[in-house]
């Protein structure tokens, strides 16, 4: 088994694809020679001698045992490459994933900040308003404080003119 993933990596690296091309073909060489081979000892052989029976026999077993490994590394084969797929696929996924989580929190650091720096400025125009309103309870004190000396002054005022005369 080490042999095959042995030569899926070379295959992988390009090193190997020949080797493993030229094993492919032997094995299905094997399998067809072994399949004619079974075929005319079936059908034309006088089964005279038992060894070369059981040796017949040997070889038919393992033309097939052959060609079902060779069905069954196809397969794994199959199932790797959609293994490894999945996994880039999946990999590519995550680093999305972690890409957008990064770019969030930064936009979240911007929110704050800037709240922070909203919060701060609120503060300063409220502080700027009371003092305002402090600065227009004080004149409006002293605007009432005239208007007192004003009128006080105006209902004096024509006595005066006409004691004065």
């Amino acid at each position: 088994m080490e042999e095959v993933w042995q030569g899926k990596r070379e295959d992988q690296n390009g090193a190997g694809s020949e080797r493993w091309n030229a094993a492919v073909r032997n094995i299905s060489e094997m399998t067809s020679t072994v399949d004619s081979l079974q075929n005319l000892l079936l059908r034309k052989a006088v089964y005279a001698d038992e060894d070369a029976f059981a040796q017949a026999s040997a070889n038919s077993i393992q033309a097939r045992n052959a060609l079902a490994l060779e069905r069954r590394v196809k397969t794994l084969e199959k199932e790797l490459d959609a293994a490894i797929s999945a996994s880039v696929h999946a990999r590519t996924e995550k680093r999305q994933a972690e890409a957008s989580q990064r770019a969030a929190e930064a936009r979240t650091q911007e929110v704050l900040k800037e709240l922070e720096n909203t919060t701060k400025v609120f503060k300063i125009h409220t502080e700027e308003l009371r003092a305002k309103q402090e600065e227009i309870a004080k004149k409006d004190g002293e605007i009432k404080v005239l208007q007192a000396i004003i009128q006080t002054l105006t209902s004096n005022g024509p006595s005066r003119k006409s004691d004065q005369k």
